[in-house]
């Protein structure tokens, strides 16, 4: 076996005796290994595998996870290794980490689902996907910490002054009705978290997020395949199973990638009447393309739309919106040349 790493780790016990163990990482034929080996009060030696397999990213999970928990029962390394989430993390992100990991596991359920009912709400009104207003985190910490005042409010990563001003009113008119046991600020919180516990839970994390990219590559792939057969995002819904704002946006993003969607936006734009297109077109021309709802507002009277009528509105905004850049960016490049 090829020897990759290999580190000594000491424990002082309560007696004032010192127990020694080492960690090591190897390798032979492709596999990885990572082993522990520790010395016992009789002379013996205890050994473990704490990994055998393949895959490199899953051999080093392993290691830094099993290696900072022999960190929380006392044992020091000899050469420093950083293998805490948190300490790879700059402060900021680190105390809002904490946050994220402490709210998931004492939110208020109850209040949670109210925070949600007014995001729908408010979402609506607006036109805007639930999680511009606020995302679930946002709302897990509210339901966590119960701030009752906007100050409070404040302290909250992903509030905001602005939000805080927007919303303020109606989000503190939940919260004061609810007890809490808890107070700002919130530097209290690292005390409270267990180090092993949320180092699991950033690596968990940080695999979600590798994963939810993946998938969203494999999606886009299936979508652009899908649109080469003519499907409508009703088709591409059922195929996909993501909800529709989410289908658009990945036509967005593919149009931003460079990927020609023009006919494709044409044959969905197909069944909107002519005369609400030409009326949104004159609106894109006369107010610019970045906000949707003052187009929306010159086409109709957003308050007698229902929610699901509002949605699709947007979704077919969005798509127009595409169609009315595009034009724009082939009459920059016949000036420019």
């Amino acid at each position: 076996m090829n020897l990759m790493f290999l580190n000594s780790m000491e424990k002082v016990e309560e007696s004032g005796s010192v127990r020694t163990g080492q960690v090591s990482v190897g390798e032979e034929l492709g596999v990885w290994y990572v082993m522990w080996s520790e010395a016992q009060e009789d002379g013996t030696s205890l050994q473990e595998t704490w990994y055998e397999g393949l895959q490199w990213e899953e051999m080093l999970k392993t290691f830094r996870e099993q290696v900072f928990a022999k960190q929380c029962d006392g044992y020091k390394p000899l050469l420093e290794v950083r293998v805490s989430e948190l300490d790879t993390l700059d402060e900021r992100t680190a105390h809002t980490q904490l946050l994220n990991y402490y709210s998931e596991r004492n939110a208020d359920e109850v209040l949670y689902e109210a925070l949600r009912q007014w995001r729908l709400k408010q979402a609506a009104q607006e036109g805007k996907a639930p999680f511009i207003v606020a995302t679930n985190r946002l709302l897990k910490m509210i339901s966590a910490f119960i701030p009752h005042t906007e100050e409070e409010l404040r302290q909250l990563p992903g509030m905001g002054k602005s939000r805080a001003e927007k919303f303020a009113k109606e989000i503190l008119a939940l919260t004061v009705q609810v007890e809490r046991s808890t107070a700002f600020p919130l530097d209290w919180v690292a005390e409270q978290v267990h180090p092993a516990e949320i180092n699991g839970w950033l690596l968990e994390e940080k695999e979600r997020k590798r994963k939810a990219e993946s998938d969203k590559l494999e999606n886009k792939r299936k979508l652009l395949e899908a649109v080469a057969r003519g499907e409508m995002l009703d088709e591409l819904q059922a195929t996909l199973q993501v909800q529709r704002r989410v289908l658009v946006g990945w036509v967005e993003e593919l149009d931003r990638e460079g990927y020609d969607l023009a006919p494709y936006i044409d044959l969905a734009l197909e069944r909107v009447p002519s005369a609400e297109r030409e009326l949104a077109w004159q609106a894109f021309e006369q107010q610019g393309d970045r906000y949707l709802k003052p187009i929306l507002q010159k086409i109709s009277r957003p308050d007698s739309l229902t929610p699901k009528e509002t949605e699709l509105a947007y979704e077919w905004l969005r798509l127009l919106r595409l169609k009315f850049r595009q034009e724009a960016r082939s009459r920059q490049n016949e000036e420019a040349s």
